[in-house]
Formats: C-alpha cells, sequence, structure tokens
C-alpha cells in the first residue's frame, strides 16, 4: 500500500502537475491539502478516470482537504468527529482505505507567536487528538498525513536560528505533535532518515529551493502495526521542480500487505 501527502497550494492551478504525477507514481492512496475548492467545484473526474475514490471536504478559496483511493473509501467523516467542537475551517477529513482508517490534515499555520491564530492551532491539535481517540484506537491500521505546518526538530529546519520567535518551531507545538505521536503514531520517514537536509517544503522567495533552504512539514504518521510493515519512504523532490509548482513536495510512505 502506497500513501502519499501532497499540499498542492491550489487544485485548480496544480491539475496540470497532479494529473502528470498520478501517472507517474500512482500511489494507492493519495491525501490532498489546500485544494482551495469548494465541494461542487472539485475536479473528482481527473481522479475518477484513474481509478481513485474520492472525499472532498472543501470550502472555496480557503484550505480545503481530500482523500483520493484506488482501494476504496468507506465511512468518511468531514471535520471532526461528533462531539468534538467543531472547526471553523475545511482541514480533517478521513475515510477507511482497505483496512486503513486515513485521515488527511492541513494543520493551522499560527502565523505568529501569541497570536489568536496561534492559539487556534494548538487547540486545533487537541481536537484532532480528541477526534483519534473517538474513531480509532492504536491498535488499529491507522495513517494520519499532511501538512502539519510543524517542524518536529530542530534538524527538519535548514537554519535554526532563522526560525527564532516564529512559529512551526515552538516547543508548545512541537509538545502538542508530540501529544499525537505519544497516542500511537511513528513518523516512518523520520525512523528510516535520520540525517538533516530532507525537506518538504521550499518558500517560493530568496530562491530557497534551489539553495535546499526549507522545512520538513509534510509527513505520514501511521500506527505501529503499520509502520512496523513500512517498506519505504520518500520526499518527491523532484514534484517541487519545473512550471508553477507548489511550494510543498508530495511525501510517500509505503508499507506491505
Amino acid at each position: 500500500m502506497l500513501v502519499a501527502t501532497w499540499n498542492v497550494n491550489s487544485l485548480n492551478v496544480r491539475i496540470p502537475r497532479v494529473e502528470q504525477w498520478l501517472a507517474e507514481v500512482a500511489p494507492d492512496v493519495l491525501c490532498l491539502q489546500e485544494t482551495k475548492l469548494a465541494a461542487e467545484a472539485f475536479p473528482f473526474e481527473v481522479f475518477t478516470e484513474r481509478g481513485y475514490e474520492v472525499v472532498h471536504h472543501g470550502q472555496g478559496q480557503w484550505n480545503g482537504v481530500a482523500i483520493a483511493s484506488r482501494i476504496g473509501i468507506e465511512d468518511p467523516i468531514d471535520g471532526f468527529a461528533d462531539g468534538i467542537e467543531p472547526d471553523q475551517d475545511a482541514r480533517v477529513v478521513s475515510a477507511r482505505c482497505g483496512s486503513v482508517r486515513v485521515h488527511s490534515v492541513y494543520v493551522p499555520n499560527g502565523r505568529e507567536v501569541g497570536h489568536e491564530h496561534y492559539h487556534y492551532k494548538l487547540s486545533w491539535l487537541n481536537r484532532l487528538h480528541q477526534h483519534l481517540d473517538a474513531t480509532v484506537t492504536p491498535d488499529d491500521e491507522v495513517v494520519v498525513a499532511g501538512d502539519w505546518n510543524i517542524a518536529p526538530t530542530d534538524i527538519d529546519v535548514w537554519d535554526r536560528a532563522q526560525f527564532e520567535g516564529l512559529t512551526h518551531v515552538t516547543s508548545q507545538e512541537r509538545a502538542a505533535l508530540g501529544d499525537l505521536i505519544d497516542w500511537g503514531l511513528i513518523d516512518t520517514f523520520r525512523a528510516r532518515y535520520p540525517e538533516p537536509g530532507l525537506f518538504s517544503y521550499y518558500d517560493y522567495q530568496a530562491g530557497r529551493f534551489h539553495k535546499r533552504e526549507g522545512m520538513r512539514i509534510d509527513y505520514v504518521l501511521a500506527s505501529a502495526s503499520l509502520a512496523a510493515r513500512s517498506v519505504v519512504d520518500l520526499i518527491d523532490r523532484n514534484a517541487r521542480k519545473g512550471k508553477k509548482p507548489s511550494d510543498h513536495a508530495p511525501v510517500l510512505a509505503g508499507f506491505a500487505s
């Protein structure tokens, strides 16, 4: 089972690139973030023509998350589970794909440390934790994948000094992420590749991509039973090249059956 996550930063803009990438890579499950489309505007045919079922949770020009699966989609949930404070944005969608409960997440950016959006980010991560508690157990086969807007450690940014006092690297954000991981999730990419300099996001400005000045903020977290069957992890840096790329590269994780 090959799972991918990709913040496409506006699906309408990236459709030609997404079509080419699907033809070349053909993941079994693709989690998308920042579709920036209302429900009725989603280009389902791009995926259905390639054998994918799709569930999309959108809200127009902002946010938006989706799951495209070639191994089935059952029991989809838009947003958080019942009983959890609803989210104001379209930032999480989940569904069962084969034997795995898959979540596509777009964690809030946070904007500035101390900003109300920063506190919303921390609250959102806590509600995601509640959502997992309400819908799955650590013993299940679970994937939570997406744009986390958190660099888990200092080696996940190109220069820690450049981020002093900024979001994405604060102890509060990392602690909230750590609580989710402690629930029973494993960062299979980092388990496989402990070295620095491996990034999934590069700002469009200042030639960051060509200077390799990026951040690793996109990742696939898997429950232990699934992570035990991890066979491949990859950041597809080539998909960040060329004409009109997203500022995020796709991240892939493969699991043996």
